[in-house]
């Protein structure tokens, strides 16, 4: 069975498109074996699957090869997750940051924010000429 790795990835839910898997392979976002590769090289069982995503790497271990896209609970199957905890940690710790970052609605406004805002301000000028 002939298999690339951009299609492997996306077959196992790790990217939602197989042009997004082949551009994270191509950038070295993804690392096989701690290499970087090519999309087009064949996959192997036992090889390691390394995913940096903001400040931490995932890594998960091929366990079998598939031609197809499969559901997330016949994932397992086929690629099992052997990313540390403190990698996770790292993770989750980035999260809550950049959600502790900015709160909700203290942004730039909204068009409905706007608009308020620029009736506020027409009338208040309409209130000053009087």
């Amino acid at each position: 069975m002939s298999l690339r790795w951009d299609k492997f990835i996306w077959s196992v839910r790790l990217a939602k498109t197989r042009s997004q898997a082949s551009e994270a392979i191509s950038k070295g976002k993804i690392k096989i074996n701690g290499a970087q590769i090519k999309p087009s090289k064949e996959p192997k069982i036992g090889d390691t699957i390394l995913i940096s995503h903001n400040s931490a790497v995932f890594s998960y271990k091929v366990l079998n090869l598939l031609d197809k896209r499969v559901g997330p609970k016949l994932v397992v199957d086929y690629l099992i997750e052997t990313t540390s905890d403190g990698e996770r940690e790292k993770f989750r710790l980035y999260k809550l940051a950049q959600s502790a970052y900015r709160d909700n609605g203290t942004g730039k406004p909204t068009k409905k924010d706007r608009r308020k805002l620029d009736d506020f301000l027409e009338n208040w000028e309409d209130d000053l000429e009087d």
